[in-house]
């Protein structure tokens, strides 16, 4: 049940994901809930069972940080989930405009970004549209090109799952990032559209979303099955844009002396119009394939 408060919809979402004895509770057998029960919740927090009802309910808006410390305790929220519990609980003052109106790159950066030939790169904005990318990121995939949403295609395209070696992964991933670049604006216009469409259209998205995971967009590792140049594993990082209202900037790049690496300069060939005069790569080896040999 949605309560309309984004701090106890958030309580009663990572409640329902903690069992009792990932909490540390004696089990009880067979449950009519799921996680953790509201008064199990507050008896790990330190605080009454009317107290947490209340903050669930959203008839409790201004709890003090003593409390949220002990709730994010209870829940066992990591250091960036609990910023994002602090962050629902008092939000900032003030309302942003009903229609922020279109994201622009600037210039600058726009040709920076497409002077990289040997690095793919695209920057996307507040809700995961690419506004700008260089060749080489074109070449990588049709959803690093500019129009294209990076949340849409990812759910949605139905070559992602052949595309991405950890379609999974990388889908918890970047709707964790969503829920951390938006935190409690959740009412925006733009953001509610991207979130209703998916919802309708994908059970994946709906799972993820209803978890509220919040994972800051970090670096990390790519796993792509390329079809001109093979399996590719690439480093990407991701640089905040100051100045802007939530634009990040995406590079991906080889490690040195990798098969990715020779893959990588082989499709930078192609999306320059040159000749691909390497000869083929080995057959990928699949993610399941290497946690089994691990």
């Amino acid at each position: 049940m949605e309560t309309g408060s984004p701090l106890g919809e958030y309580l009663r979402a990572r409640r329902e994901l903690l069992t009792p004895e990932e909490a540390g509770l004696p089990g009880t057998g067979r449950r009519r809930v799921l996680g953790l029960r509201r008064e199990e919740a507050a008896q790990l927090a330190g605080i009454s069972s009317d107290h947490y009802l209340r903050l669930e309910q959203g008839l409790d808006l201004h709890p003090t940080d003593q409390v949220l410390d002990g709730l994010a305790m209870a829940l066992q929220l990591d250091a960036d989930a609990t910023a994002h519990l602090h962050r629902l609980a008092h939000p900032t003052t003030g309302r942003r405009r009903a229609d922020p109106g279109p994201e622009y790159v600037s210039p600058s950066l726009e040709y920076l970004v497409s002077s990289w030939t040997n690095q793919a790169a695209i920057v996307h904005g507040r809700h995961m549209n690419v506004l700008a990318s260089n060749a080489l990121a074109v070449a990588l995939s049709p959803i690093y090109k500019v129009g294209a949403n990076a949340l849409r295609s990812a759910l949605l395209d139905p070559g992602m799952q052949e595309f991405n070696r950890d379609w999974e992964g990388m889908t918890e991933r970047i709707v964790a990032g969503l829920r951390a670049t938006v935190g409690s604006e959740t009412d925006d216009p733009q953001l509610a559209q991207l979130v209703g469409e998916l919802s309708l259209r994908s059970e994946r998205f709906r799972q993820l979303w209803a978890q509220q995971e919040v994972r800051p967009k970090a670096g990390g590792i790519s796993l792509m099955q390329h079809p001109e140049v093979g399996a590719l594993d690439l480093h990407y990082e991701k640089f905040s844009i100051e100045g802007t209202s939530g634009q990040v900037l995406v590079i991906f790049h080889a490690e040195p002396g990798t098969p990715s690496e020779v893959g990588l300069r082989r499709l930078a060939r192609i999306a320059a119009g040159e000749q691909d005069d390497e000869t083929p790569l080995p057959a990928p080896v699949s993610l399941e394939s290497r946690r089994r040999a691990t």
